[in-house]
């Protein structure tokens, strides 16, 4: 069960190599999260994140996990439910893409939305069922604010992205009142491997940034968080633009 300042005693991470995922459970297993449940495809890269976490003091597991295929979620993520509750789940998987190389080749284009939206809804009701069932507990859903407004150079990942944080948010309408409680992250441009090599938008934020923002919005129980949060005014004057001053902006 979580503490009374909203601190799970237990996390299950799917995408449990997210920079943002990991340094959300490092401060969190600071405070006071024991257990912890990395989800993922398997690899050095998983392995050393939960030695990292067990370093911290954590009981850390591994599970094999594939956001791409939806078949075998309910399996997976039942046998991690079924050890017993989980207070937290951080939806945290997802990919970028290549803007330009996706348009032109849409299978790899598909796999992006399959990745961001696809395999987010599977996984995403699968562990609010679970949630419902043991009668609490949190999904926190990593979206973006690229998901606000379609933006030429993204619009790819921008749509997956925003049918996921759509997504979310009914999802969250739809568990109220039942003790799970729905929380969608929108952070803007996150310095971090996925992003290494493009040039920082303004406003940019860090991995460390979004965890201590999901952190206080579990405190406070909100349902949306902005990281940083004046994107949140700047993104709700970029919504109402008209198309085509929107289409002159260096975006």
């Amino acid at each position: 069960m979580k503490d009374a300042f909203g601190i799970p005693q237990s996390l299950l991470i799917l995408g449990g190599t997210s920079e943002i995922a990991l340094a959300t459970a490092r401060r969190l297993v600071v405070r006071r999260t024991r257990t912890v449940w990395l989800a993922g495809r398997p690899s050095p890269a998983l392995e050393s994140a939960a030695t990292q976490l067990r370093s911290l003091g954590a009981v850390v597991h591994t599970v094999a996990f594939d956001a791409l295929d939806p078949e075998s979620h309910e399996t997976v993520l039942g046998k991690v439910f079924a050890e017993g509750d989980i207070d937290m789940v951080l939806l945290a998987f997802g990919i970028l893409g290549d803007q330009a190389y996706d348009e032109r080749e849409p299978v790899a284009a598909v796999r992006v939305a399959q990745t961001n939206y696809t395999g987010a809804v599977s996984a995403g009701l699968v562990s609010a069922r679970a949630l419902q069932a043991q009668g609490h507990g949190s999904l926190v859903v990593l979206s973006s604010v690229a998901g606000e407004r379609a933006r030429r150079a993204d619009f790819i990942y921008g749509s997956s992205k925003a049918g996921l944080d759509v997504f979310a948010q009914g999802l969250g309408d739809a568990l109220h009142g039942t003790g799970v409680h729905v929380m969608v992250v929108r952070p803007g441009f996150v310095r971090s491997r996925m992003t290494a090599g493009l040039e920082a938008a303004p406003l940019a934020t860090t991995p460390e940034a979004v965890a201590t923002a999901i952190e206080l919005g579990l405190r406070r129980r909100s349902e949306t968080v902005w990281v940083p949060g004046a994107l949140r005014v700047v993104m709700a004057a970029v919504r109402h633009l008209p198309r085509a001053v929107f289409r002159l902006l260096p975006l």
